[in-house]
């Protein structure tokens, strides 16, 4: 019988300290876990990792990250261009095979506990694992960032975390914990730095204003041009090639050139879409390490490992 196996992708908000990040993503080395993939956002001031095995490894590992983030990471002076309330501050958990979803909410309730037991931080679940309805969208949770969030949990009942609390933890703020499908986050840069064009170009395309099912979008400036970072929350629903074809005649009309794409993190095998346009466009993409499936038989060395 084949292992469950599932994934786990936290955020964290640093993306300009290399060694703060080596070593968050070295406090998560824990038997049964692979380290897949992990990059470092300078301009969002963000890092993003990449995990997966075994259920209960993974959900270690997880809870170790978030407790070295919570020492390493100051948010009352930390800045960037990302949206974001805890120095860990998403964690989902994703099942990719022999699990279903509803374990891995499970799995998220179990590392929301231990989050708040062992480091003090308070946690919101999202996702499926949402214990409220209103908490089901990520960017609902963290639309006052960790400032407004640190004011608001102290007159507001209802702002107040699911777990832990009632204030934030006062330099780690809060931890998103949730379960969810598979994710994509996609980036398209132009050749143009007209950040005001493509943010009416995220607003135009997000779920939430009308626009593509599963899709959330924003714009801004990153490497001195103008960049469309989407989360495509369910590429069955929405595949990668109608978002691209869509921007693509959004771009037209605009009269703001596409430069070229990226994925950052991994991609699942079944949203690749061989030989299309959106796939020939991408930068610095080599199937065998930025498809989850192949990635997972060839996992990248632990940080510091020997």
């Amino acid at each position: 019988m084949t292992k469950p196996v599932i994934e786990c992708v936290p955020n964290f908000s640093e993306g300009r300290d290399l060694r703060r990040v080596e070593a968050i993503v070295a406090a998560m080395r824990v038997e049964g876990v692979h380290l897949l993939d992990w990059s470092l956002d300078a301009d969002r001031n963000r890092s993003l990792v990449t995990i997966a095995g075994e259920p209960l490894a993974v959900v270690e590992s997880a809870i170790r990250g978030a407790g070295k983030a919570a020492e390493l990471i100051d948010l009352t002076s930390q800045e960037g261009a990302h949206p974001r309330i805890g120095a860990a501050d998403v964690i989902p958990f994703v099942p990719v095979s022999g699990v279903k979803l509803e374990q891995c909410v499970l799995l998220a309730r179990q590392a929301g506990a231990e989050l708040w037991q062992r480091y003090g931080i308070p946690v919101y679940f999202y996702g499926a694992a949402a214990a409220r309805p209103d908490r089901v969208n990520l960017d609902d949770l963290r639309r006052d960032q960790f400032e407004g969030l640190r004011e608001a949990v102290r007159k507001e009942a209802a702002r107040r975390p699911d777990l832990g609390g009632p204030g934030l933890h006062p330099t780690a703020g809060a931890c998103i914990v949730g379960a969810r499908k598979f994710l994509v986050e996609y980036n398209l840069y132009f050749d143009s730095s007209d950040v005001a064009a493509v943010r009416a170009m995220a607003r135009e395309i997000r779920a939430n204003s009308g626009g593509l099912k599963t899709v959330k979008a924003m714009g801004l400036l990153a490497h001195g041009r103008a960049q469309l970072s989407m989360n495509i929350t369910d590429v069955d629903a929405t595949p990668i090639s109608h978002v691209y074809n869509t921007i693509s005649q959004m771009a037209l009309r605009h009269k703001i050139p596409l430069a070229e794409s990226e994925i950052v993190g991994l991609l699942p095998e079944a949203a690749c879409e061989r030989e299309s346009e959106w796939m020939r466009q991408l930068t610095e993409f080599d199937p065998e390490t930025k498809v989850l499936e192949r990635r997972l038989a060839a996992p990248l060395a632990w940080p510091g490992a020997r």
